[in-house]
């Protein structure tokens, strides 16, 4: 079976982004040379990138405009948006899933003869899905940086969830990139 894996950059105090859509600048207190490394070795293990309404949106937009080694990789992925309002996805190798997240999820990962499934961003279908039980690993690269205000990468609500660390990698740029088996 199929792993689904989500990974995401953090701050100390636990934001993916500023206190708006797509405020993402404290991503350059991490990038460096060790994680362009780290993103291109985790894109040799991705059969599937899934991705949320809002940020499929957002990567589509910024990806399909860039080049070099990591918009190469991100533009030839399989991807998959999950979606009840979008009606179309045209970024290249995207598929539109209508309706229930969990029971897309549970469909993907019994495909066979694929890599595995990964997350980037998506902070609100990575909640439905660790609700659902349906997250495997956990890869986060925590920032050296409070950004005081922002959006939680763990949405409060009320569940506990617990995680065995599996690594933990520093960065010459002072970050640390975090891997979690969830149980």
């Amino acid at each position: 079976m199929r792993r689904l894996v989500v990974w995401n950059v953090m701050s100390l105090d636990g934001c993916f982004e500023g206190t708006t859509p797509w405020s993402l600048d404290h991503h350059a207190t991490v990038w460096g040379d060790e994680l362009e490394a780290f993103s291109l070795q985790q894109g040799d293990e991705i059969g599937t990138l899934l991705f949320g309404c809002r940020t499929y949106k957002g990567m589509a937009d910024y990806w399909q405009n860039e080049t070099g080694s990591i918009a190469d990789m991100m533009n030839s992925l399989e991807k998959a948006v999950i979606s009840r309002t979008l009606e179309t996805a045209n970024w290249s190798n995207t598929r539109l899933l209508k309706g229930e997240a969990a029971e897309h999820v549970r469909a993907l990962k019994k495909e066979t003869g694929k890599r595995d499934i990964f997350v980037f961003g998506s902070s609100n279908l990575v909640a439905t899905l660790l609700r659902e039980g349906l997250v495997d690993e956990y890869r986060i690269c925590l920032a050296p940086i409070v950004l005081g205000a922002g959006s939680p990468l763990f949405k409060p609500d009320g569940i506990q969830k617990n995680f065995e660390l599996m690594r933990a990698d520093t960065l010459e740029t002072g970050g640390v990139v975090l891997r979690y088996k969830c149980l």
